[in-house]
């Protein structure tokens, strides 16, 4: 890490889900704290809610009280904030927490502070920076890997590689790692000033990173995979929510 870094532990803010199904309760798994707590940050989760008047002006007061966002996984984000229909595989959307991830994300690239996507959240970034998705990869790419495998949530299942030269390779210091998998969409096209920053074998997008100068932070970036759910066995992954943490305090990779 380069720059200035404060000795103070930074509170960094993390999307839960809201599950209506479940009468309105408020979900975040705990992978994401441990990791957020294991990596010196303060974890603050932030639950979206019907009752928020204005989308923009919550995640705009929620930002002031951290850091740094972390974008949780989760379900499907709605295509129409892509300006396409539901595909026929299309799963659970949630268009509340939606609104509030998608002003959420817009705000911290506008105002420069550090963000990681997961999964759906990697996604999302992709989605509010003006990029689109992959709504189905099996419908789409015939060839592909599976991406959603059932198995254990920190068992490796393919390879990715990550790009030489990026943020993500001088964070991970690798260039090939394995992964766990759990997602049937890809990011397609990239978002303006978003670059490929790992790719699988079969050239899904496996993670995407703000290019240098393309905003007031260079901290912006999504992975495909959970590494929340792998840094315990895998200790490779803490890196990354430890370079989210260091970016939070003002250093960078």
């Amino acid at each position: 890490m380069t720059g200035r870094v404060s000795a103070v532990k930074p509170v960094i803010i993390i999307s839960a889900d809201w599950r209506e199904e479940a009468g309105g309760a408020i979900e975040l798994g705990n992978w994401y704290v441990s990791a957020v707590i294991q990596a010196g940050g303060i974890p603050l989760a932030a639950p979206p809610s019907e009752d928020f008047d204005d989308f923009e002006s919550a995640a705009s007061d929620i930002l002031s009280a951290g850091s740094a966002l972390l974008l949780s996984g989760g379900p499907d984000v709605d295509p129409c904030f892509f300006g396409q229909g539901p595909h026929r595989r299309l799963g659970r959307v949630n268009p509340v927490r939606d609104q509030l991830e998608m002003a959420l994300a817009r705000h911290a690239l506008k105002r420069g502070i550090p963000v990681l996507g997961i999964c759906r959240g990697m996604q999302l970034l992709n989605v509010a920076a003006g990029g689109g998705l992959v709504q189905d990869i099996q419908s789409s790419m015939p060839k592909a890997l599976c991406h959603f495998v059932q198995a254990p949530r920190a068992y490796p299942t393919h390879w990715v590689t990550v790009v030489p030269g990026s943020m993500l390779h001088r964070i991970l210091g690798h260039d090939r790692i394995r992964v766990n998998s759990f997602h049937h969409q890809a990011c397609s096209p990239l978002a303006p000033g978003f670059v490929q920053a790992a790719r699988a074998d079969d050239g899904v997008v496996e993670a995407i990173e703000l290019q240098p100068g393309q905003g007031p932070s260079h901290f912006a970036l999504g992975v495909q995979w959970h590494p929340e759910c792998m840094f315990r066995k895998f200790p490779l992954f803490l890196r990354l929510f430890e370079a989210l943490v260091k970016a939070a305090q003002g250093g960078m990779p």
